[in-house]
């Protein structure tokens, strides 16, 4: 990969790979999760504890690379003697939870391999299957004859074991091959030798088993991915401007009639309800947006919570914890930060609210700020309903803004305003008559 980051951590869809992998175990009926690392292995512990600590992991350090029987092979101290084991890898991201519930439904004997057929088999270890169909060994490439690299049958490596095969096999592994490695693809034989009937099933889609070596892969299996999740959002009835144009890195789910624009991003989880207009190159973080909702371009959103009937944009900024309630609307240039504007309420033009509480049906005016910081401490702004805030006031919070009150344009406001008040806090104007304007020295 050319990086300083361990593959397993390199991100697709806005996720790291074995992120991927983590999570579908989620999805599973597991006991035990068990993740053998070699490179960077801190680095992978440290990131994967701190952002999917709700499946416990038992980590095993495979200090040297010998092979992928090696790396199941120094999990045997953690591994149960009962039950049986998924093995996965945390380069083959894509692999999903039904396909993996099916792989285990399929073991009956002891044994179940991931297999596809596929027209260019070239590299991939070929499946070998006797008169009879029944698989009897796999091939690595490089070990194959001619003949078997006619076979396009290949293994994915995914598989379901019994664990009292696991540790029956592992210590058997010999690296006697090309490559001087441990197969994990020997278990295989020694099932078969064994009379252990394996079975085999396809995944729905071939990408559930790619895996990724270097970033033309990644970018590849990252588009592939993409292209999945708006078609499935597409059926859903979610129409797309240009569905090559919009990246999913997380999930969304959506409602009715929702359109959405070219260059538009979503991360994290992301609800739409109905009749959501997203027009072009939002970035919606984490959020949800209720129905009838119109974003205009270029509206950067992140843990936002927005009611129906909103209006944002364009070049909007809504900072985290910012909650829009219904038919409130924010316009150009504006930035909202841990704030709540009420309902019916208007931010129209290149305003600052943040830490406040606006009530509703209140009119903030161009260029209005609230002073919530004063280079130590963050203070709140509380407006109040039906209030009015003159262009370019400036609110030096902790302040109150009463119902109904007016803060007339250009104003300090620093002490509270009582309902239906006026409040002045500005310098009188004066005009001197017949003004010189300055003219320009003659440097000599």
């Amino acid at each position: 990969m050319q990086s300083a980051k361990p593959k397993v951590l390199q991100t697709l869809a806005g996720k790291p790979l074995l992120g991927h992998v983590l999570t579908t175990c989620h999805h599973l009926a597991v006991d035990k999760t068990i993740v053998v690392h070699g490179f960077g292995g801190e680095q992978v512990q440290e990131h994967i504890n701190a952002n999917y600590g709700q499946l416990p992991i038992d980590w095993v350090a495979q200090t040297e690379q010998l092979g992928t029987g090696h790396a199941v092979k120094v999990t045997l101290s953690e591994l149960p003697t009962e039950g049986q084991s998924l093995i996965l890898y945390g380069d083959v991201p894509l692999v999903s939870a039904e396909t993996l519930d099916s792989l285990q439904a399929a073991n009956r004997e002891g044994m179940s391999m991931l297999t596809l057929t596929v027209d260019n088999p070239f590299g991939l270890g070929r499946i070998k299957r006797d008169n009879e169909g029944r698989i009897v060994a796999i091939v690595e490439q490089k070990d194959a004859s001619e003949e078997e690299r006619s076979i396009q049958e290949i293994n994915s490596g995914i598989y379901c074991v019994d664990n009292a095969l696991l540790h029956k096999y592992l210590p058997k592994l010999s690296n006697d091959n090309a490559q001087e490695e441990y197969y994990l693809t020997d278990i295989v034989k020694m099932a078969v030798a064994d009379g252990v009937v394996i079975a085999a099933i396809e995944p729905k889609d071939d990408f559930e088993i790619e895996g990724v070596n270097n970033r033309q892969q990644l970018a590849s299996l990252e588009r592939t991915w993409q292209g999945k999740m708006i078609h499935d959002l597409q059926v859903a009835g979610v129409q797309f401007a240009d569905p090559a144009r919009v990246d999913i890195r997380g999930s969304v789910s959506t409602g009715q009639d929702v359109f959405v624009d070219a260059n538009v991003i979503f991360e994290g989880d992301c609800v739409l309800g109905d009749n959501v207009y997203i027009e072009a190159g939002c970035v919606i973080k984490h959020t949800t947006i209720g129905n009838a909702c119109h974003l205009k371009p270029y509206c950067v959103i992140d843990h936002a919570h927005i009611e129906a009937g909103v209006t944002i944009g364009p070049f909007v900024n809504l900072r985290p914890d910012t909650h829009l309630a219904a038919h409130s609307r924010i316009g150009n240039f504006v930035e909202i930060k841990k704030s709540s504007i009420g309902e019916g309420s208007k931010v129209n033009h290149l305003s600052y609210i943040g830490d406040a509480t606006v009530g509703a049906g209140v009119n903030v005016g161009a260029g209005v700020i609230t002073c919530n910081y004063d280079g130590v401490n963050k203070s709140a702004t509380h407006i109040e309903d039906n209030a009015f805030i003159g262009s370019n006031a400036s609110l030096v919070a902790p302040v109150t803004i009463g119902h109904t009150a007016t803060v007339a344009a250009g104003s300090v406001i620093t002490k509270d305003v009582d309902a239906n008040a006026l409040a002045f806090g500005r310098a009188r104007q004066v005009d001197k008559a017949n003004y010189q304007r300055p003219s320009k020295r003659d440097n000599k």
